[in-house]
């Protein structure tokens, strides 16, 4: 019996010890991305016309968000644009909000959404329902729940002229309105740091192409060439695939740090994070089951076991040379994952580093949102969003580069 226990625990060594490497090389991996990003104020001004820019501001029930947002977009430094409000057929106020907005400011247009047709996710349609109605050489693409600094349209359309770029995303300021998201983001937005970096976007060498759905603006010629949003009717993360297919259609993009210029809310709730962390495996479960079975695989030892092993081989260690050295490397682990989910907090999300000590509960709720989401990818209901609930039944979802 004792060779048994002895077996399966220095299994267990072997296993953190991977994952202990693992951490290190993913901190050190934030931390360059930290370090060197290109910020969206920082670079080499030339001389450029002020082409017209049309913001596209897709909405549905959005009460809460949608009037800050557009007073903060009315209040541009930059003269030559429009904003095209969508109402995507709201069940709140949100359609009345932008209607009285519009009144007193010329520059807000208001559009009424169609019917969405069958196949499509909500704000993908709205997108191209605002894109119809976009007049500017330069659009952009942001989210109710953003808001944006003064300069932040100037600064935009400098940095894509003066550069020669197709389209540039911005890394926003991610906010964090409840105790849940408090304890979750800073341990799942160190995956971004490392995926889904600047560095890793910028290198054309590397395949990884992401927009963040809160802010990128793209020639219009560009987005019409690579589909517009028909292009990724049906992609449950639409941001990350139209990404993908600019930077495959070998256009020149580039993502940049924005957090003292832009501010998003990534969840809201309970209920919005759950749906949230679903969405993000559903798509990668369609698109490559075996491959989204091994990532949960390997985000279940990275992020959770490291904990219960902890706990366990604190029990029994005095009991055998196995018991202590599984202790030692669990503790390793365990204060990697709580080293990653400070560093992200404090530096990444302007979080107080007091929320990492719920890194472990973090941590499970991240694990079990994700395999809600591979349970239920092929079910009538696998994701529901903004009041509505999709079929993912039949739906191609290519977001992400395996």
């Amino acid at each position: 019996m004792n060779f048994i226990i002895d077996v399966f625990n220095y299994s267990l060594i072997a296993i953190l010890t991977g994952v202990s490497l693992t951490w290190i090389l993913l901190i050190r991996s934030m931390w360059i991305t930290f370090r060197d990003s290109p910020f969206l104020d920082r670079f080499n001004s030339k001389h450029h016309n002020s082409p017209k820019v049309s913001i596209i501001l897709p909405a549905r029930n959005e009460e809460g968000f949608i009037d800050k947002c557009l007073f903060s977009l009315i209040d541009q430094d930059y003269e030559n644009y429009e904003i095209i409000a969508i109402d995507d057929r709201s069940d709140d106020k949100t359609g009345d909000i932008i209607k009285k907005i519009a009144k007193d400011n010329p520059k807000v247009k208001y559009v009424l959404a169609a019917p969405k047709p069958e196949k499509w996710m909500g704000k993908n349609w709205a997108c191209v329902e605002g894109f119809k109605k976009a007049t500017g050489e330069l659009l952009l693409f942001t989210d109710a729940d953003t808001t944006h600094s003064q300069n932040t349209i100037s600064l935009s359309v400098s940095h894509l002229l003066s550069e020669g770029l197709d389209a540039l995303t911005v890394i926003p300021k991610m906010l964090c309105l409840d105790i849940w998201t408090k304890i979750t983001l800073p341990v799942l937005s160190t995956f971004l740091h490392t995926r889904f970096s600047a560095i890793r976007v910028n290198d054309a060498s590397k395949k990884t192409g992401y927009f963040f759905g809160s802010f990128f603006i793209i020639k219009k010629d560009t987005y019409t060439k690579v589909g517009t949003h028909e292009g990724v009717k049906s992609e449950l993360v639409e941001d990350g695939a139209l990404g993908k297919k600019v930077k495959e259609s070998g256009f020149k993009m580039k993502m940049v740090r924005g957090e003292h210029l832009v501010e998003a809310v990534w969840a809201r709730d309970w209920s919005t994070l759950w749906h949230a962390l679903k969405r993000l495996m559903t798509p990668l479960y369609l698109q490559a089951r075996y491959i989204a079975t091994g990532i949960f695989v390997a985000v279940l030892f990275l992020l959770f076991l490291p904990f219960p092993i902890l706990a366990y081989s604190a029990i029994f260690a005095p009991l055998s040379l196995s018991f202590s050295m599984l202790f030692v490397i669990s503790l390793i682990a365990s204060g990697l994952v709580y080293l990653a989910s400070i560093i992200d907090a404090t530096k990444g999300l302007g979080l107080s580093a007091k929320y990492a000590l719920g890194t472990p509960l973090g941590s499970l709720i991240i694990v079990l949102g994700f395999a809600s989401g591979i349970l239920n990818a092929k079910s009538n209901k696998a994701v529901t969003w903004r009041g509505r609930t999709y079929s993912m039944v039949d739906t191609v979802q290519n977001s992400i580069s395996l």
